[in-house]
């Protein structure tokens, strides 16, 4: 993942710190009777690099998907962003994975970024037509218009997640930096808009955009994208913060939370998906199991189970 990447230079002057909760938040985060519920994952399944790292020595890639789903829970399915899927692609997928694993697929490309969420209404029921095959197993949609969509095309903005059907989940990421402008390091009018309509934000926290880590919350549901540097040494201290501030939502009332792990180089992913699941495990009171590392168990058979 190339978003927020920085020199090495820009890396060691990076202040990683995140910033304090908006007051807005409490509005949203109320208690309620049981426990949060986590999704964490990565972007992708199809890494041969994985192969002796969390996969069984001698995984075919036909079989990538099958392997993952045994040890995430869910995966941040930017596949189908690049190419429009068909119900028979998502009849296979779905085919491979347990109950209670969720895909949270991203809009295809033609949708956000070459029609620009304009006269969109034949892709949009295209795609709803191929996803909602998921069933049980669709998560949130994660809505990321063109970088270039600033607050000027808000009416645009609004009119698509307006008409979206309200029986399905969808988590909105702006990249246009205009949208973070303003004492409350997000537009207000947008997350106002996104409350009333019971849409998620997208916390993104990448080191070369740090507007991104925004904090607001809309809905009892935090969405994060965490952009690692290759398991650098502030790789762990962030997730060390992330996992106070996680606990932090979950005594305030956080229902879901979903996270999902990015690094520049995909290989190193689940080593800090680990270190994260130990440390909600230390700190939150949370009861997640450990994904296994087969390189650091000597073992040749199946990989652990993560959920």
């Amino acid at each position: 993942m190339e978003f927020g990447k920085v020199t090495a230079e820009e890396l060691e002057q990076t202040d990683f710190t995140l910033p304090p909760d908006p007051a807005v938040n409490a509005t949203v985060l109320k208690p309620f009777k049981g426990k949060t519920k986590f999704y964490i994952g990565c972007a992708k399944w199809g890494r041969p690099d994985w192969v002796g790292k969390i996969y069984p020595k001698g995984t075919k890639p036909k079989d990538f998907l099958e392997h993952y789903a045994r040890i995430f829970n869910c995966i941040e399915f930017n596949a189908v962003f690049y190419r429009m899927p068909f119900p028979t692609d998502v009849m296979k997928w779905k085919e491979k994975v347990p109950k209670g694993f969720l895909f949270c697929p991203k809009f295809v490309d033609t949708i956000t970024h070459r029609k620009r969420l304009k006269n969109v209404e034949f892709e949009t029921g295209k795609f709803l037509e191929a996803i909602t095959e998921f069933k049980d197993n669709l998560g949130p949609i994660f809505l990321m218009p063109h970088p270039q969509m600033s607050p000027k095309q808000k009416d645009t903005l609004f009119e698509f997640i307006g008409k979206f059907p309200r029986d399905l989940d969808m988590f909105v990421e702006m990249r246009h930096p205009q949208w973070y402008d303003g004492p409350g390091g997000y537009n207000m009018e947008l997350y106002d808009f996104l409350k009333a309509q019971k849409r998620g934000t997208i916390i993104t926290d990448a080191t070369g955009r740090r507007d991104c880590v925004h904090m607001h919350l809309s809905t009892p549901e935090c969405f994060i994208r965490f952009v690692g540097n290759s398991l650098h040494p502030t790789d762990y201290t962030r997730i060390d913060e992330w996992v106070q501030r996680i606990k932090q939502w979950m005594e305030q009332g956080l229902k879901t939370c979903y996270f999902f792990m990015h690094q520049h180089e995909e290989l190193h992913s689940p080593e800090l998906i680990k270190y994260l699941i130990v440390e909600l495990n230390k700190h939150c009171g949370t009861d997640i199991p450990e994904p296994v590392l087969l390189y650091e168990q000597g073992k040749k058979g199946k990989g652990g189970t993560l959920f």
